[in-house]
């Protein structure tokens, strides 16, 4: 076996079952602020693979502002011994607002409940969707006395919103229909 340095990935600090947050503060892996982040590494994830899909530039630039923003709200999350540094500001919830106004207006109104699906690309903006309210679930479950800024659970509301209305355009633009719910 060679001499190999070894690699600074893994640890070994949480083969027992615990976690360290950003402070050194350690927590078990079963904690609920444990899980709102690592549902928000989930989230960041699919928001990845949703930029694979996107075609339109200004799409593009969102959602990659979006997966930084994620990447800040998660080290919010992960951090329970300082002052919250709330990682997202009223400025980019008014900047989310704006562009759910701007796909709404331009993908039409209500034309009945939608399914998950049509395009690749819809779909993976539905999983992101999902995958969000979980998010804002585990976030409002969190159960250790620290409280959550308002600006952040603002954000993840109106994200999902986004992810919605950017299925519908993402459809739009590869020009299939959308599989409206027909109640039996």
């Amino acid at each position: 076996m060679e001499n190999l340095k070894k690699s600074n990935v893994y640890t070994r600090r949480g083969d027992t079952g615990t976690t360290g947050l950003v402070g050194g503060q350690r927590i078990p892996k079963s904690h609920s602020r444990l899980e709102a982040y690592g549902t928000m590494d989930e989230l960041n994830s699919f928001v990845g693979l949703l930029l694979t899909y996107l075609t339109d530039e200004a799409d593009q630039r969102m959602v990659l502002g979006i997966q930084n923003t994620l990447f800040s709200v998660g080290c919010e999350l992960a951090t329970i011994d300082r002052p919250a540094r709330h990682a997202v500001s009223e400025e980019e919830v008014a900047q989310l607002e704006h562009a759910i106004d701007l796909l709404d207006a331009e993908c039409g109104g209500w034309r009945g409940f939608i399914l998950p699906g049509g395009s690749r690309g819809a779909a993976v903006a539905h999983v992101c969707r999902t995958v969000c309210r979980r998010l804002e679930r585990r976030v409002y479950s969190i159960d250790d006395g620290v409280e959550t800024a308002p600006t952040l659970l603002q954000y993840i509301n109106r994200l999902s919103d986004y992810f919605f209305l950017l299925s519908k355009k993402i459809n739009k633009l590869a020009g299939v229909e959308e599989n409206i719910w027909q109640n039996r």
